[in-house]
């Protein structure tokens, strides 16, 4: 005999999984840390430096 399925717990349960894989994702993309961003953006300004800096003038 199949056991009966309570549609609201499959229903809360699939919504929750789906949540669970966007926060996921979201980690990905979204999740550096403050000193991983403030890292970034000090190799971005010297290497923006070091191009600006062998630039030729005219």
């Amino acid at each position: 005999m199949v056991e009966p399925i309570n549609l609201n717990k499959f229903r809360k349960a699939k919504a929750k999984a789906e949540k669970k894989q966007q926060a996921t994702e979201n980690r990905v993309l979204f999740g550096a840390t403050k000193a991983e961003k403030n890292l970034r953006k000090a190799e971005e300004d010297k290497s923006r430096k070091d191009i600006d800096g062998k630039k030729l003038e005219d």
